[in-house]
């Protein structure tokens, strides 16, 4: 218990360090994130984790439509989500971090309905996410794993960086 105390002090601290500088989307997936992690350990309903998450502190200066889309879209679409997510995983879901669960979620709901957001930049978001909120090496899974379904997911823009040298 108290690995567990110390991880999640050391997260809250790290988070809240970095928050005043964030813009207001990358605060909509922190507390999307949060609202999510309520819903796969405690299996609450979205509408009231919702309720909950915009009475916490900071909320008014996040991108409440974005979190909407997130919380909400990653809730009603689960199953499909994990369905895109389990091939690129060496492990089953019960074994992954609900955190880094949660993370990819994200991940994988903005590449395929945030068309506005570059799939690098979502890459760079999730793992900043699973870096501030996760386990010591979770953003190296949640990497891999959204770095895979990245070129299945937006293959024009995956191949447009590869062409022009942005990435290998």
């Amino acid at each position: 218990m108290n690995d567990q105390t110390s991880t999640s002090d050391t997260t809250v601290a790290a988070g809240t360090r970095k928050s005043s500088a964030k813009p207001a989307r990358s605060r909509s997936r922190e507390f999307a994130l949060q609202a999510l992690y309520q819903h796969i350990v405690g299996k609450n309903e979205a509408s009231d984790i919702d309720v909950f998450t915009r009475d916490l502190s900071g909320f008014h200066k996040a991108d409440s439509a974005h979190y909407d889309a997130l919380l909400y879209g990653c809730t009603e679409q689960a199953q499909a989500l994990d369905a895109l997510i389990a091939p690129k995983l060496d492990r089953s879901f019960a074994e992954i971090s609900p955190v880094e669960h949660a993370v990819m979620w994200i991940g994988v709901y903005e590449l395929q309905h945030c068309l506005d957001v570059p799939w690098r930049v979502v890459l760079n978001e999730c793992i900043e996410l699973a870096k501030d909120f996760g386990g010591t090496d979770g953003h190296k899974y949640v990497n891999a794993v959204l770095g895979g379904l990245a070129p299945e997911l937006r293959a024009a823009e995956v191949q447009a960086d590869r062409q022009a040298g942005r990435i290998k």
